[in-house]
């Protein structure tokens, strides 16, 4: 059988990384047909929009694509790539898988967590309002008249929706996760204590479905208490559900339990469409230098393999990635450097990425 995805390399470094992916994935032997669809900055000067009709449509008929890093303006410029892609195919569920590699550099050396993040309300949805916008004052008009309290002028304002829907939808999807992966805690993270509301729903909705899941444990923790478990002991936790704003926040921090962003894959899921990624950024300071560390990529296309039911691939990717990584003589510089105490010796992107590929082909 022969898989269809939809590959976006993405800009800065993705294209180097995406290349090195693709070759271990290869070294797999699953029958793969890569539909190739290029987004970004330099297609927004090209086409007036970072991320163009063809590239959902592809991604609409194979339902899988795999992407590379996306430039992201701050303060000014297009709106994220990612956030569109989640909007487009109501991608509800982030899934960030946090384990130790070896070479990672971390203080920890046993971190297995997984972090599930809700990816279509709560601050992210987008509902701002801009300083001085009619719609800026009418909120405020709208809050003082409920007496709710007062905002002050010069404000801009964002909203916070958390439904009922979208907050069971992704605490199932956590438990369900749990079950499947033989994993044996959820804790839902919140801040109710303090947003009674928004909060405050999204608690007792995920304490109402772990009714329905007695074979899986359940805790709920105030975020803030979160972050200083997560690093004063990350083994008291196993997966964790959390709104948006908390899961963005939460999933870096935890990335850098096992070393930072580049070692950290992602998933994004919905009912249709799965879209794997990278999590770190585009780093256009080294692009085109052959430095990159491909691992996160590497690892979010054996996340892919699990979702296309190849799950034995996925399991060589992984094994591969860790002898490679544990070898430590055909990894990039920041791996070396962990390793050794020095660069000297470190490999390129292209070079890591073949020695990955070998030792998939080796493990057959």
């Amino acid at each position: 059988m022969r898989h269809q995805v939809t590959l976006i390399p993405g800009d800065g470094i993705g294209p180097e990384i995406s290349a090195a992916m693709r070759e271990v994935v290869e070294a797999t032997g699953v029958g793969i047909d890569w539909h190739v669809q290029q987004a970004g900055a330099k297609v927004m000067d090209e086409e007036g929009t970072p991320l163009p009709e063809r590239v959902l449509d592809s991604v609409r008929e194979t339902g899988t694509a795999i992407k590379g890093p996306v430039t992201t303006p701050v303060g000014s410029g297009f709106r994220s790539v990612n956030v569109a892609l989640r909007r487009a195919f109501d991608l509800y569920a982030c899934v960030r898988p946090c384990t130790s590699m070896p070479g990672d550099g971390s203080r920890y050396e046993d971190v297995d967590l997984v972090i599930v993040r809700e990816n279509t309300e709560d601050l992210y949805a987008g509902i701002e309002f801009e300083q001085g916008s009619d719609g800026a004052h009418s909120i405020m008009e709208t809050v003082a008249s409920a007496g709710a309290g007062t905002i002050k002028p010069d404000s801009a304002i964002s909203l916070k929706p958390i439904s009922v829907s979208g907050s069971e939808r992704i605490v199932r999807y956590a438990f369900d996760y749990a079950r499947a992966n033989g994993r044996h805690k959820v804790t839902a993270v919140h801040k109710a204590n303090i947003m009674k509301c928004t909060d405050g729903l999204f608690l007792h909705t995920a304490q109402r479905v772990a009714e329905d899941y007695p074979d899986i444990a359940f805790d709920a923790k105030i975020v803030d208490a979160t972050c200083m478990g997560l690093v004063q002991n990350p083994n008291d936790f196993d997966v964790l559900v959390l709104p948006n704003l908390y899961g963005d926040i939460v999933s870096d921090l935890c990335a850098g339990l096992v070393g930072g962003l580049g070692l950290a894959p992602g998933a994004n899921i919905g009912a249709n469409q799965a879209i794997f990624e990278a999590t770190h950024g585009s780093a256009p300071d080294i692009a085109g230098k052959d430095l990159a560390n491909p691992t996160a990529m590497i690892l979010s296309a054996a996340m892919m393999l699990d979702h296309l039911g190849e799950g034995q691939a996925a399991a060589r990717i992984r094994a591969a990635v860790r002898s490679t990584l544990q070898a430590g003589d055909q990894v990039t510089a920041d791996i070396r450097r962990q390793l050794t105490g020095s660069a000297d010796g470190a490999v390129g992107t292209r070079a890591y990425g073949a020695a990955v590929a070998s030792a998939v082909s080796a493990l057959a």
